[in-house]
């Protein structure tokens, strides 16, 4: 009899424990259900905020490519542009050039004109000196005739201006100056090539 209560009394132990077992895996399995549920919804949200950010992001990408396309639809009118900007300056750089080289046979041909009109200006200055000199020379003759002058007599300027028209001495184009010297010898001027043949 005392094994039979003890079994009995075994059986009840038993049958607690496994009823204690029972209630604490319920709980677990009532809080694992719980705490699945919570990840659930969390694993919803995060669903949910992923095809929202998928959303948006399709709609930045879409707002994006349109712009970019509005862009590249300009393009080809922009190279369209620049190539004939490229085709006008290619012309307006070949123009240049011979607008230039134009100019700078203009302005050779002005040189020419510059120095054959310094020469004949020159040439002419020495043809007024040397006509100068001639008269200088006429009148220093004409002042030793009138006076009875020897060959070696220098007559000076104001002896000679009664001798010239308006009673003017000459004066050489060029800024030279004049050497009346003896009556023997030919008057000098004091720029080079200004003499009397």
């Amino acid at each position: 009899m005392k094994l039979k209560s003890w079994v009995a009394w075994l059986l009840v132990v038993a049958f607690l424990a496994s009823e204690v077992l029972l209630f604490s895996a319920l709980r677990q399995k009532a809080a694992a259900q719980i705490s699945f549920q919570s990840e659930k919804q969390r694993v919803e949200q995060l669903q949910s905020q992923l095809d929202q950010l998928k959303h948006s992001n399709a709609d930045a990408q879409g707002a994006e490519m349109a712009r970019l396309r509005a862009e590249n639809q300009d393009l080809p009118r922009l190279r369209n542009q620049v190539t004939q900007l490229q085709a006008a300056n290619e012309k307006l750089t070949q123009q240049l050039k011979t607008t230039s080289t134009y100019a700078q046979q203009q302005q050779q041909q002005l040189l020419k004109l510059t120095a054959a009109q310094q020469a004949q200006a020159e040439a002419a200055d020495r043809n007024n000196c040397i006509n100068n000199l001639r008269q200088i020379d006429a009148a220093k003759q004409q002042w030793a005739l009138d006076k009875n002058k020897p060959p070696d007599a220098i007559p000076t300027m104001q002896d000679l201006l009664s001798y010239f028209p308006s009673g003017v001495f000459p004066v050489c184009p060029s800024g030279g100056t004049y050497t009346i010297n003896a009556v023997g010898y030919l008057p000098a001027c004091s720029v080079p090539g200004h003499v009397l043949p």
